[in-house]
């Protein structure tokens, strides 16, 4: 049995609140189908946006401390920077070491400086490299290692070598349990 066109318009006209509430209830599925698609993609912007205003949440907290974070940078370069050497500035170099001998009481056989100025890095911070040989007792040598080590310059001892005093040699003023030190090192500088 076919249903007419006059039919089907006679069921509409005849029940016209069931026809709404069918005409509805598809259009209603046939949304709910096509925003379900949409809802995964929503989903997903919705937690791109969390981060996002987690991340610049965080960012304005953390601003108000950048003034003085900043300050405390900036010293701590200025100070890093001073400490630096450089390495065309042989006189000022050796007159490091000749104050540290002058403060420990040992004395240098040998001072030279190993870097040749001109040579440039990418960070701008080379080392400068020297080799010593220094002689004393053993405090003294020590104590010229701990005061090298931590003194104004950044150093990096790469080698040393410590022999006993040859006593033919005839070095006055020195005890007979002298010894002599020989020392590679780099002290941080710029070009």
């Amino acid at each position: 049995m076919a249903i007419s066109n006059e039919q089907v318009v006679a069921l509409f006209k005849k029940n016209p609140v069931v026809t709404v509430a069918v005409i509805l209830c598809l259009a209603m599925a046939g949304a709910l189908y096509y925003r379900s698609g949409a809802i995964t993609d929503a989903s997903q912007q919705l937690e791109e946006k969390t981060a996002e205003g987690k991340r610049l949440s965080a960012n304005i907290k953390n601003s108000a401390q950048l003034p003085e974070q900043l300050a405390r940078v900036t010293a701590a370069s200025k100070e890093a920077n001073s400490r630096l050497v450089r390495v065309g500035q042989l006189a000022d170099n050796l007159q490091y070491f000749y104050k540290l001998e002058a403060e420990t009481g040992v004395k240098f056989l040998d001072l030279r400086q190993t870097t040749e100025p001109g040579r440039a890095a990418k960070t701008g911070k080379i080392p400068v490299g020297f080799t010593l040989t220094v002689q004393g007792d053993y405090p003294l040598l020590f104590d010229f290692l701990r005061r090298l080590e931590s003194g104004s310059h950044y150093c990096r001892v790469k080698s040393a070598n410590v022999v006993p005093f040859d006593q033919g040699a005839g070095v006055g003023g020195l005890r007979s349990d002298a010894s002599k030190i020989t020392l590679n090192l780099e002290l941080l500088g710029v070009p």
